[in-house]
């Protein structure tokens, strides 16, 4: 199972620490040492929509009007953290963030 997102994020911590004392065999990924691919962004939206543009972090609100209006691909590859996360890979199954509904699925 991989989960995607970034090592400072509570949220990623919450879900990898949870997973694994649930027995499940994690591997973490930090999205600014390992940026996603342009073949994982184009997966990523296409499983999520635009849901996966993280509107209220930090990154988001320090982006100009101009930059807001751009492609959520290119968002997400000039600004790698503005991907809502974490976003958890279990086999073919897409998940994203750490809801109680992803919770439910996975643990």
């Amino acid at each position: 199972m991989d989960v995607i997102g970034i090592k400072t994020c509570d949220t990623c911590r919450k879900a990898v620490k949870a997973l694994e004392e649930a027995g499940k065999d994690v591997t973490f990924r930090d999205v600014r040492t390992e940026p996603l691919t342009t073949a994982e962004q184009v997966k990523f939206l296409h499983y999520f929509k635009d849901a996966i543009v993280n509107r209220k972090s930090t990154t988001w609100r320090q982006l100009s009007e101009e930059e807001r209006e751009k492609l959520p691909l290119e968002l997400l590859g000039a600004h790698p953290t503005l991907m809502k996360r974490p976003v958890i890979v279990d086999g073919d199954a897409y998940h994203l963030g750490w809801g109680k509904d992803v919770q439910a699925a996975l643990l």
